[in-house]
């Protein structure tokens, strides 16, 4: 079984214990000034030690429905005066022009 260590990396505290229902796995808790900032199932860097001090601001939520509308064009997009001729659907290379679709 393996027992708990603790060393320093910069000015964080590193506490490494066995962890939960494993026999070989470390759990790394990362401590500043006696306080425990979060931990690790991997060996910290100091830049992850940093990361859990001051996480990065996330910016909000957008709502996917209300930012993606599909077929609606932009407000300043040009406008399309039945510039393709009246032929609807995509258009196919290899096909015959004026060929019916089924």
């Amino acid at each position: 079984m393996l027992e708990r260590r603790q060393y320093k990396i910069g000015k964080y505290d590193i506490v490494a214990q066995p962890a939960q229902g494993s026999m070989h796995m470390l759990r790394y808790t990362v401590m500043l000034n006696g306080k425990r900032l979060g931990a690790l199932l991997s060996v910290p860097t100091e830049s992850d030690c940093r990361f859990l001090e001051a996480p990065p601001k996330v910016p909000p939520l957008k709502i996917f429905s209300v930012t993606f509308r599909p077929g609606r064009p932009r407000k300043d997009a040009p406008r399309n005066n039945g510039a393709e001729g009246g032929e609807s659907g995509p258009v196919i290379p290899w096909t015959i022009k004026g060929q019916q679709r089924y």
